[in-house]
């Protein structure tokens, strides 16, 4: 075949010519403005020289910007649900779903920096450490992992120290499903339903009873059910973004202290074994 073609390739260009594009923006609210990209692209204050602390930096922002939209949709999941309203719970945590997907696949692009390169701008990190970051300590609340000590190291900012603590105080997501299924008729114990929120949930062989009640006769209890397994999928994603988190630090620090004072690796490691919904885990062994 001739190399030659009777239709020679040519450069290709969208026609704007017929578009009513708005191009007089100063008079009317751009794009950047709506987002406030000024703000947002402006936001990265790299303290060394190094190319890859730019990539370090916006990782770590990135992530803080999908914990705060899963925050706001947990909300609305624990309002859903105290207003018996669960086909809106299960959609809004579908969503959630795929924002904890975006944070396990962002330790993805992290994992492209060499261990040589970070121990090139570690230092100027100081000890700041994803350890201190308050919204992960709040969507640990907010899911069902309550721990007092860890919001010590907030104490310096009244405002963050507030929000924690108000977390900390209020019911779980875990705390309402439990408080849906003794509406429902099933027999939550009193001592769970009203206790202390701020106090580690303690698994109730009471409420292993209930939710296998729910497994037992799932077309009866289909919405239960379906709610049970989208909390499974959130316990679960949750331990894959922290196995994810591990996995990455290992492979940049080795076991190396983390810069906020923990031990690192063997600190993440210990974390894979919390889990939120314990009853939802036994019911798999007593099924």
């Amino acid at each position: 075949m001739s190399e030659s073609s009777d239709h020679p390739t040519r450069a290709v260009r969208v026609d704007v010519e017929n578009e009513p594009i708005h191009w007089d923006l100063p008079k009317a609210q751009s794009y950047g403005e709506y987002l406030d990209l000024d703000r947002i692209l402006n936001a990265q204050h790299p303290r060394s020289k190094e190319h890859d602390e730019m990539l370090f930096i916006i990782v770590h922002q990135t992530s803080e910007l999908w914990m705060k939209l899963a925050l706001h949709e947990l909300q609305s999941t624990i309002d859903a649900l105290r207003r018996d309203e669960l086909l809106r719970a299960f959609t809004i945590l579908t969503r959630i779903g795929h924002i904890q997907a975006q944070l396990i696949h962002v330790w993805e692009v992290l994992a492209t920096l060499t261990p040589f390169d970070y121990t090139r701008f570690r230092n100027d990190l100081g000890r700041s450490s994803g350890f201190q970051s308050w919204q992960y300590r709040q969507l640990e609340f907010t899911i069902g992992n309550k721990n007092r000590a860890l919001i010590a190291v907030h104490r310096g900012d009244p405002e963050v120290y507030a929000q924690l603590e108000a977390t900390l105080q209020a019911p779980s997501i875990y705390d309402e499903c439990l408080q849906l299924l003794s509406r429902r008729g099933f027999g939550i114990p009193e001592e769970v339903l009203v206790r202390d929120f701020a106090e580690p949930y303690q698994p109730h062989k009471a409420v292993v009873a209930a939710w296998l009640a729910v497994y037992h006769s799932t077309k009866v209890h289909w919405d239960l059910y379906a709610l049970a397994e989208r909390l499974m999928e959130l316990d679960h994603r949750f331990q894959d973004w922290r196995f994810s988190h591990m996995k990455t630090v290992e492979r940049i620090i080795g076991n190396k202290p983390g810069t906020g004072g923990t031990s690192g690796v063997s600190y993440l490691t210990k974390a894979l074994e919390l889990r939120f919904f314990p009853e939802l885990w036994q019911v798999r062994t007593s099924l």
